[in-house]
């Protein structure tokens, strides 16, 4: 045991490091494992059995496997679908270019953009840059396809930024 008090100084400013460094180590850690979950697969089902084809309309979702979106949430299109009859098609045709807004509740929503055709294919794009609360760093790109013509799945990639909270 050090008998002198420089010595004692010196065994306390070891230990209160030590300490200090291994604090640092257990703060970090789990920060560090939870941005490598932030990232993978995204695969959403929604409705549109309501959606209108007007600006402002909306699908529902009932399926998600992420837990930041959950059943319920909307997803909003602030253009209207675009209808034409083009010569020689025997039927009228939808498509869609808008703005949308990935509603989940109050302060967690996201925003993107969505280019769905509808013209024999009944599918699209739609890509996701951000958003609030729990969507914060929100980034996705999924490919829509229709399943009967009222429920559409979007499969893709998904990840988180960093907060900036």
């Amino acid at each position: 045991m050090p008998r002198n008090s420089a010595s004692k100084r010196n065994v306390i400013s070891i230990f209160l490091v030590l300490l200090a460094l291994g604090a640092m180590t257990l703060a970090l850690k789990p920060r560090a494992a939870k941005a490598d979950e932030r990232h993978g697969d995204l695969r959403l089902v929604k409705n549109c059995s309501t959606y209108t084809g007007a600006a402002g309309s909306f699908c529902t979702f009932t399926s998600s496997n992420i837990p930041e979106v959950t059943a319920g949430s909307k997803v909003y299109y602030t253009q209207a679908a675009v209808v034409s009859a083009a010569p020689g098609d025997e039927g009228v045709n939808i498509s869609l270019d808008s703005n949308i807004v990935l509603f989940v509740g109050d302060n967690d929503w996201a925003t993107g953009r969505c280019t769905l055709d509808t013209i024999g294919f009944d599918s699209g794009l739609c890509t996701i840059s951000d958003g609030t609360g729990a969507l914060t760093g929100f980034h996705a790109r999924v490919l829509v396809s229709s399943t009967d013509g009222a429920n559409y799945t979007w499969a893709g990639t998904y990840s988180f930024g960093p907060r900036n909270d």
